[in-house]
Parts: structure tokens; C-alpha cells; sequence
């Protein structure tokens, strides 16, 4: 009963291992302002001479890991710029050599590589006949067990082998773009979501325009803050919506930058100790507008919280929340296209079953209904998504994860009718892929996961991680595996006769 499939998986030898030496620079918090005070004032008294020589041995040691450590040493100076009594007058050296006291290096997948994702590239140039760029998130976690999300490049091969690109020799960790715009509308419907919508919120948004900035929305809090007559309870709505706006942002990808070169560390306060999970879909719209979405789960050490990213091609990044009564928990994935003019998210709002989710915004889930439970023995404990929906002729192809005895995780998958994906047409009854001898030991032990695959010339390529420590690539035909599933399973019952519990906070402003 707890046996594999008879579908062919054909392992590639290509596996992920974490590499100690991609490393990005961090701001180095040695404590509180006595001790920034005390470390400022053993370098102030160098002169000029000792400077150059320190500043230029820092060079020598540090310069050939980094793309431009002397941003980082400029910027970090400009951290603690005001512990100086008069900082525009000490010399650009100096400014410099104090910022590289205030630097640290991190390794940003010194404890794992796993969990990857997989999309289309949106450069399909160059490529033969039968051919494709692809390019693949993993999650990377450094010191102190903080995930960050890094990328992959290379190309699918006609019969289906998958070559990988040498990844950049510099990573670079982007930062967030100060000026971009929030749309009042969605920040109002977010504030609702969050219950933190009160009269002080509404004096302040009333006198924002329809778009504003981070800078915008400070500049009305102070003022509003003046006031006499100023609504209360003031000071926790303020935070409330300095936290919103810090929470969605946008960051700048410098240009040239080669996907693999790119860290999106974490940066507002609610993925402070993590990034987790990203799940890449290729989205086009009913227009034909072309979009990547990443769902992934933000954690600051005390909960987890839906997030999406958003870009067109990999040069400007949004990040944003995600709203909704049945925005929880983790592991959501978006359909890659609307369906009836809805969007669709695969998601496990309890931690244990798969729930299917539409909206009209892609920001804003409250539509229900549970799809898929536990059937079979090697899912009995909880099932998943392992990616985003994949379409093909014969049906919506999800991969799944399952959890059996010993917390072993296996992969299945479901075929969800196109039109109306509440349905679940067939259902691996053994799971696809279980993890091999030589793959089930590591930070967590007998695991396969996937966050992503797709199909290319009846190749499903699948991506997976090992045991949460290293990553590798899977090939399946899918037309032996849809074969598969339509011989062994059976016409799934929907545990929730497909109809969707709706809940309506759309209040207009």
C-alpha cells in the first residue's frame, strides 16, 4: 500500500549543493548606540595615511567577492552618519573605512538549497527547435537559518535534458526602491483586512492622493500628528500603516544583472527571519499580458504571512501582501491563467487539506472550497501542492506532496477538470517520487519536494529538493503519466460538493 507508482522517473545526475562562498554584505549591528559611539571613536583619531593603508587592506581582502563593496561601505556609513557631530566634514576615506567597521559578509545558502521552482524564461531567443530557457528560484538559507530567495538559468534540451547555466560569480542582495506608489483604494481595502482601518485612518488616506508615496504618507501622519483635534487612538494606526506600506515594495535590480546574481533577502519586519517557499507561476492574462507571479510565505519568528511577487521579466520586482479571509497558512500556488474570468489559487488554509481559491484580484482572496483530502496511506497525515497547476489537454496537472509514516514526504499529482478545476478528474493513488536511498538523509530527513515543474515537449520537468539540504531535476513523460492516472484512479468525489464559501469585505472607500 505504501509502494511507488509504475510512471518512469528518470533522476538527473545535475544536483544544487549550497556553496559557503556566495556571500553578500549585510549592515553589522555590533549593539546599541554606546557601543556605535565607542567604535566611532577609536577610528576618528587615524590619520590620514593609517586610513588609506586599512581601508586599502580591506580592499585587497574583500573587493574580488563583491561586485561593488565600496556602495556597501558608503551606505552603511550613512546608517550611523548621524553618531557624528559633523560627518560631511571627515574625508571620503574615512566615511569609508568606518562604513566596512559596520559591513559584515553573509552566506546566504551556507546551511541548504532546496525547495525549487520552475518557469519559462522570458528570453526564449537563441533557442533551436524544440528548445527552452528556463529559469528556477530555490531557497537558499545562510546563518541563523534565514531563507532568502536566489535563481538559477539554463535551457531544456529536445529530449528533454536539462542543462544549467554557471551562476554569476558576484550575488547581489537588491535593495528597495524608496519612491515607488501605493493606490489608495487597495491600501484601504488592506487596512480593512487588517482591522486596522479607524477615523485617524480615514483623515489620513482622505488627504492622499489616489497614488502616493512612502514619503507622501509620512509626511501626512507627521502632520496629521500636529493636530488638535486628531482622531485617537493615533499612534497605533500610524504603525499600522507604516507596517502596510513597508510590507509591499518594490525592489531595484541593477542593471546587467544576471538572474543568478540576484538575492531578494529579507526586508520588511514580517519576513525578518525568513523568505520561504517561493512557487514561480508563468501567468498570461486574458489580454496577453505577461506576468510571474511568486506566492511565498514570509516569517519573522513568531508567524508566517502570505506574501506575492511580482515582476514582468526579472528587472523590476514588486513585493506585496496578500489579503483575505482565506489568506493562512502556507503553501499557495497560482493557476496560470484566469479561468470564467477568475483568478485560482491552490491553497491548504488548515494545514492539512487542499483548498481552491478564486478571486477577482489577485491580491485579495475571500472564495473558498476544500478540494482534495487525504486518501490514500502515503498522504494519510496531509496533502499539498507541489507548484502551481500545470494546463494540458486532458486536464489542469497538479503535483502534490503527501505525508505518511516517519514524516515521509512523497510527490503525487491530481488532473483538475480545465473548466471547472473544483473537480478533481483523477488522483495519483502512489505517490510519483519517494525519496531514494542516497537522497533521504539531510537537515530534514526522508523528503521530496517540489515548489514548481512544468511540461516541454511531453516532458514534465521537475525540480526537487532533497531532504531540505540539496536540489536536482526529475523527468517524467507526461503522457505516460497521464495514462498512468487515468488507469489507476477513479472519478474523486469534491468533499465540498464544489461550491465556494464566499466572504464579501469589499467596502468601497
Amino acid at each position: 500500500m505504501l509502494s511507488q507508482s509504475q510512471v518512469k522517473v528518470i533522476r538527473r545526475p545535475d544536483k544544487f549543493h549550497s556553496d559557503d562562498a556566495r556571500v553578500i554584505t549585510r549592515f553589522f549591528v555590533i549593539g546599541g548606540e554606546h557601543r556605535i559611539h565607542s567604535l566611532i571613536a577609536r577610528i576618528l583619531p587615524l590619520n590620514e595615511p593609517e586610513v588609506k593603508i586599512l581601508l586599502q587592506q580591506t580592499f585587497d581582502q574583500f573587493a574580488d567577492r563583491h561586485k561593488d563593496i565600496k556602495s556597501a561601505f558608503r551606505r552603511h556609513f550613512g546608517y550611523v552618519r548621524q553618531y557624528l557631530d559633523h560627518p560631511d566634514e571627515i574625508s571620503e576615506n574615512k566615511q569609508l573605512l568606518i562604513g566596512s567597521y559596520f559591513t559584515m559578509e553573509y552566506s546566504i545558502e551556507s546551511a541548504a538549497l532546496f525547495n525549487p521552482s520552475i518557469v519559462l524564461h522570458p528570453d526564449q531567443s537563441g533557442m533551436l527547435p524544440h528548445e527552452a530557457r528556463f529559469i528556477m528560484s530555490l531557497r537558499a538559507t545562510g546563518e541563523g537559518h534565514v531563507s532568502s530567495i536566489v535563481f538559477r538559468t539554463g535551457k531544456i534540451c529536445c529530449d528533454g535534458h536539462v542543462e544549467f547555466d554557471p551562476p554569476g560569480r558576484f550575488t547581489s542582495k537588491l535593495r528597495t526602491n524608496e519612491d515607488q506608489t501605493f493606490q489608495k483604494h487597495l491600501f484601504f481595502l488592506k487596512l480593512i483586512e487588517m482591522a486596522a482601518y479607524s477615523d485617524t485612518a480615514r483623515v489620513i488616506l482622505d488627504e492622499l492622493p489616489d497614488y502616493f508615496t512612502l514619503h507622501h504618507l509620512d509626511q501626512k501622519i507627521s502632520e496629521v500628528r500636529t493636530r488638535h483635534d486628531r482622531p485617537e487612538p493615533f499612534d497605533e494606526t500610524a504603525e499600522n500603516m507604516h507596517w502596510l506600506a513597508r510590507s509591499n515594495y518594490h525592489l531595484f535590480v541593477p542593471p546587467e544583472t544576471d538572474p543568478s546574481e540576484i538575492v531578494i533577502f529579507p526586508t520588511s519586519e514580517n519576513e525578518s527571519r525568513g523568505i520561504e517557499d517561493v512557487r514561480l507561476t508563468r501567468f498570461i492574462d486574458d489580454d496577453g499580458t505577461l506576468t510571474y507571479y511568486g506566492t511565498y510565505t514570509a516569517y519573522n519568528g513568531y508567524r508566517i504571512l502570505p506574501q506575492l511577487l511580482e515582476t514582468h521579466n526579472f528587472t523590476d520586482i514588486s513585493i506585496h501582501t496578500l489579503n483575505g479571509k482565506y489568506v493562512q497558512n502556507k503553501g499557495m500556488a497560482l493557476f496560470p491563467r484566469r479561468i470564467d474570468g477568475f483568478y485560482h489559487m491552490i491553497s491548504r488554509l488548515d494545514g492539512e487539506n487542499m483548498f481552491l481559491m478564486k478571486s477577482d484580484n489577485v491580491h485579495f482572496w475571500n472564495e473558498a472550497v476544500k478540494l482534495q483530502t487525504p486518501r490514500y496511506p502515503w498522504e494519510f497525515v496531509q496533502i499539498g501542492n507541489c507548484g502551481p497547476p500545470i494546463e494540458t489537454a486532458e486536464g489542469w496537472l497538479l503535483l502534490t506532496h503527501g505525508v505518511g509514516p516517519m514524516r515521509r514526504y512523497c510527490i503525487g499529482a491530481s488532473l483538475l477538470d480545465l473548466e471547472n478545476p473544483s473537480k478533481i478528474i483523477a488522483h495519483t493513488p502512489q505517490p510519483i517520487m519517494v525519496p531514494a536511498d542516497n537522497e533521504r538523509d539531510g537537515y530534514v530527513p526522508n523528503v521530496v519536494y517540489s515548489c514548481g515543474a512544468l511540461v516541454h515537449d511531453n516532458h514534465l520537468i521537475v525540480p526537487y529538493a532533497m531532504s531540505d539540504s540539496a536540489s536536482s531535476v526529475a523527468t517524467i513523460k507526461l503522457s505516460e503519466l497521464l495514462s498512468y492516472m487515468r488507469q489507476s484512479s477513479p472519478l474523486c468525489p469534491l468533499p465540498n460538493n464544489g461550491e465556494f464559501e464566499h466572504h464579501d469585505s469589499d467596502t468601497q472607500l
